[in-house]
């Protein structure tokens, strides 16, 4: 505490206070007291104690008293900062202005920049800082609020608009700086330049001026005591940059933005209000109000493409807004023609002026990231988008998760990254358009190429591993091997498992298409492969069918006649739940002469399964048997036990719908023998929907109840969702034959709920098939 003697300001006195912290920490080998633990014990406030720890406040004397002897200062150390605690408050009392009890005879400084007549949007932000300014009066005690957000997003035009909006609740003036922490060119404002110039701004004669920094911004927040002040710290780069700039007077308020998450001013009481990207609705009105409504009510499916392409960006929207302006009699059209042509660069967002240019705004961020940081953000122009987790981004740089969480955390408080949800990492299309740009201006060929072939083995090896959990008895493939530095994720169960596909799927749907874009024609059609399962579950046929038709292309490829069988084997089942059913021939014909070119029984025999479930569709029963019962004997040679029990049920179920239901019977006991030796959860489901039809036909209704009941509850346990709303169709026909009105019809409305969530167009048939029973009910 030697320093104590030559304290004279409230800076220097706060620096002790958190020399005391750390060093108690240091000396108790734990964590310093947090703010939340130090008012539990005084039972002061988090924001008073945040005020005297960030130098905003001078404690009173017995408070100054309990924090020291709370932190572990020594009786000789609390008298020398007792001493030095009454100098500051010495200090602070000869520099004091004391206000006027009239008219002022200073300057009231009116500084805020012009507001936008353009502003738009941000409704939900203007209401949050409207409540903030009504905690306590018509002006808060103390507060501040930092903007944070990414490049280009619209914190100053908030802040300024807000600003405005709120000027009459601060007639002793409002403040405004640039802090230029982003600039494009030279270094940020030094906040000393900052309060001289505030200083000025309320007419200090300059020999009042103390001469060092310490001392001036003493004489700042004196001049502010007691007065109604806005103060808007616009573009901050740290936090140490804005502190010397916080008013200590509660009658004041100050807005900061910055594209930093300022997490340590937030952890002193700070509220932070974190900008995200423009609504659609949004969007379009910041068009409206650029443009006129008339242009762009004239072209809405365009304007919707405008939005789109422009991620939601507010700087990005008014460039290209800009751009339309300048050409009136062009259609919108043209415009957003430009920019699907540009789509992975940002040629299109550059208005000519660095302060309009969405390239140099990332840049302004990009260039002051630590080299990890840097490396990883430009490696995010080979991700797919728009989500990752760390051991996707760990997977992109070769390195351990581990490793590189200090990087994704670097890039969140920077906004160059979100996280939308925990250990979630996102960025928008432009933004991952820049890190390309960067990678490509900076890294090597074959760094870039390794990384983009490390992303797709980290989805690849991911997805497989999920599929097989998903489904254990597909028969597995031979996956391209994973790169070094891959780190696929790990799964536990079934269950961990689909939440990665629901949570990932979109993510996988661009890589699939990436891949065959990019050379990788086996991670596309191996992708492809491993979603199959999911993406049918759960109804969703419109992506299965067009990844499958972006993998064939690029399985056609391959000299990989396994693989093209495969993926057309999958293409057609997404055509026959489709109803296209003559495409789904053709490549089902195709898929079974290319399984027989390379003696693949097992990949055959699925073939003919897919084609029996054709052949149903359009009525050709005695055909689908036959195919099914081909099916059993390919598999039968091939030794595959799960293929021989899932062929028996189709057997079992053409059978039944032949009007064999004995016959239909006794396949599914012998089915249901081997998969309950085996395990397969999903297949028997479907074999005890099969045993349940047989039994509802038999008259066996109450027996056909409990296998319905069965095959529901295992498929809600696999997720297929599209065959839990079959059999609950089944389940419902057999309660209506035994009478059972109030369980047929509850069975019927879950059936519909599920096909509604699929879109699938069953779900209006079913809808009125329920309305005309419920109908006779009444009747």
């Amino acid at each position: 505490m030697d320093r104590a003697s030559d304290v004279t300001e409230l800076d220097e006195l706060a620096q002790l206070l958190r020399h005391l912290r750390r060093r108690q920490a240091r000396q108790r080998g734990r964590a310093e007291l947090t703010y939340r633990e130090i008012a539990a014990r005084t039972g002061w406030s988090i924001g008073i104690i945040a005020g005297y720890f960030g130098g905003r406040t001078l404690p009173p004397t017995d408070r100054f008293d309990v924090l020291v002897a709370l932190l572990d200062a020594t009786p000789a150390e609390r008298g020398a900062l007792a001493t030095a605690r009454d100098r500051v408050q010495e200090n602070r009392r000869r520099l004091e202005v004391a206000p006027p009890s009239g008219v002022p005879d200073w300057p009231v400084p009116r500084q805020l920049p012009a507001d936008s007549v353009r502003f738009v949007g941000r409704s939900a932000q203007v209401a949050e800082l409207d409540a903030l300014l009504r905690s306590d009066g018509a002006a808060p005690g103390g507060v501040v609020v930092v903007l944070s957000g990414t490049a280009g997003i619209g914190k100053t035009a908030l802040a300024v608009h807000w600003a405005h909006r709120v000027a009459a609740h601060f007639p002793d003036g409002q403040l405004h700086v640039n802090l230029q922490g982003y600039a494009p060119d030279g270094a940020p404002l030094d906040p000393a330049r900052v309060v001289r110039g505030f200083l000025d701004a309320f007419g200090v004669a300059a020999e009042r001026v103390p001469v060092g920094v310490p001392a001036q911004v003493g004489l700042y927040r004196s001049l502010l005591a007691g007065r109604r002040v806005l103060v808007v710290l616009d573009n901050a780069r740290d936090a140490e940059q804005v502190r010397p700039l916080l008013p200590g007077s509660p009658t004041c308020l100050t807005v900061v933005t910055s594209r930093d998450e300022l997490s340590s001013l937030v952890v002193e009481g700070a509220h932070r209000l974190a900008l995200d990207l423009l609504p659609a609705e949004e969007a379009r009105h910041l068009l409206v109000r650029r443009l006129g409504a008339g242009r762009v009510a004239a072209e809405p499916e365009t304007v919707a493409e405008v939005v789109r392409r422009c991620a939601g960006l507010p700087l990005a929207l008014a460039i290209v807004a800009a751009r339309a302006s300048a050409r009136p009699r062009f259609p919108l059209a043209t415009l957003a023609g430009e920019l699907r042509q540009a789509r992975d660069s940002l040629d299109p967002f550059a208005a000519g002026d660095g302060t309009a240019d969405a390239r140099v705004a990332f840049s302004c961020s990009y260039r002051w990231l630590s080299p990890a940081a840097a490396t990883l953000f430009r490696r995010l122009g080979a991700h797919p988008g728009p989500e990752l987790t760390a051991p996707a981004a760990a997977s992109l740089v070769g390195v351990a998760p581990a490793e590189v969480r200090p990087a994704l955390a670097e890039l969140t408080r920077a906004h160059l990254l979100d996280e939308p949800a925990p250990g979630r990492f996102a960025s928008h299309d432009l933004l991952r358009a820049f890190a390309a740009e960067q990678a490509y201006r900076m890294d090597p060929a074959d760094d870039r190429r390794a990384a983009a072939r490390r992303c797709l083995d980290h989805y690849l090896h991911t997805a497989y591993a999920a599929a097989m959990l998903l489904y254990p008895y597909r028969d597995p493939i031979t996956l391209v091997p994973a790169s070094p530095g891959v780190t696929p994720e790990r799964l536990a169960d079934r269950g961990r498992a689909r939440a990665w596909f629901e949570a990932e799927q979109v993510v996988l749907l661009a890589a699939v298409r990436q891949a065959a874009d990019t050379g990788f024609a086996e991670h596309s059609w191996q992708l492809t492969w491993a979603l199959g399962d999911f993406l049918d579950w759960r109804g969703q046929w419109h992506d299965l069918l067009a990844v499958h038709r972006i993998a064939l292309r690029a399985a056609s490829r391959l000299s990989d006649p396994t693989g093209q069988a495969h993926i057309r084997r999958g293409l057609a089942r997404a055509y026959i739940r489709l109803g296209r059913l003559r495409p789904a021939r053709t490549h089902l014909d195709r898929a079974i002469e290319l399984s027989r070119l390379v003696g693949d029984n097992a990949t055959e025999a699925a073939s003919h399964l897919n084609l029996s479930l054709l052949l149903e569709h359009q009525g050709r029963l005695d055909e689908a048997l036959r195919h099914s019962q081909r099916a059993y004997g390919l598999f039968r040679a091939a030794a595959h036990l799960a293929g021989q029990a899932r062929s028996l049920n189709a057997v079992g179920w053409y059978h039944c719908l032949l009007g064999d239901h004995a016959q239909a019977l006794a396949c599914c006991r012998r089915a249901l023998a081997l998969q309950t030796r085996i395990g397969s959860r999903n297949d028997l489901a479907s074999t005890m929907d099969t045993l349940g039809y047989a039994q509802d036909k038999l008259g066996r209704h109450r027996e056909a109840v409990a296998s319905y009941r069965q095959a529901v509850a295992l498929y809600r346990e696999t997720g297929d969702r599209y065959h839990e709303a079959d059999t609950l169709v089944h389940l419902g026909e057999a309660h209506q034959a035994l009478g059972e009105r109030g369980p047929a019809s509850d069975a019927w409305r879950r059936a519909i709920e599920i096909l509604a969530e699929l879109r699938h167009p069953a779900a209006d048939g079913l809808r009125r098939r329920a309305e005309a029973a419920g109908q006779a009910v009444r009747d």
